[in-house]
């Protein structure tokens, strides 16, 4: 038994490898070229594999791209779903969103990272991305309004807040990713950023604290 978990292993993360040498190899040519202009035979080739390999880890080229952002599709509902007793849905994604500020993750657009930027000005640029990344945030919509159900806001609530709330977020970091892409630093756009959340965090609070469970 503790073979075959240990063999199990060892192909789980030969999986994790080819699929991280796929995307990076994808990645480089998408920023050196532009993703309409690069074909799946040329992605398979950099990355040394079969085409037929390749669509068993990324069935679309977009997905090449987007698969980054699977992680992060029910992180909000986590966010909820774990914060402390006494904790509100909305101080809870409030302070998770200030510490991603801080940390300047590039889920929130907020980066100088060189590569970080041009992934982010590649999907602003292309259709066919920004157009997928709206399947994601519906998934986090969906996600999120589970979790405030959960949490005790009745079903048409829920929802209707984990619209908002998702919206909101993703408005924050096109804004910062605005902001990054247009040549400031991150650090000097921190001081914004933070300040925007603020504020949008007040006006969900307006909007959303009598019908939120705290």
């Amino acid at each position: 038994m503790a073979e075959n978990a240990e063999n199990l292993g060892l192909r789980e993360r030969k999986k994790q490898r080819t699929r991280q040498t796929i995307f990076e190899a994808a990645l480089r040519l998408f920023l050196t070229r532009g993703f309409d202009d690069v074909s799946i035979v040329e992605i398979a080739d950099a990355a040394e594999v079969s085409k037929r390999t390749l669509f068993t880890y990324f069935p679309t080229k977009e997905d090449l791209v987007l698969h980054v952002f699977a992680d992060h599709e029910d992180e909000s509902a986590r966010v909820v779903r774990a914060r402390p007793a006494g904790t509100s849905p909305l101080d809870a994604l409030h302070a998770h969103l200030l510490d991603a500020l801080a940390r300047q993750d590039p889920v929130t657009g907020l980066t100088s990272d060189p590569d970080a930027v041009a992934f982010g000005r590649l999907l602003s640029t292309t259709a066919s991305l920004s157009e997928r990344l709206l399947r994601y945030a519906g998934r986090s919509i969906t996600a999120l309004a589970e979790a405030l159900e959960e949490a005790g806001a009745d079903e048409l609530t829920a929802q209707l807040a984990a619209v908002q709330i998702v919206t909101v977020l993703r408005a924050l970091a096109d804004r910062n990713g605005e902001q990054v892409q247009a040549g400031r630093p991150a650090d000097e756009v921190y001081p914004e950023a933070v300040a925007a959340a603020d504020r949008a965090f007040r006006l969900l609070g307006a909007g959303l604290a009598d019908a939120l469970p705290g």
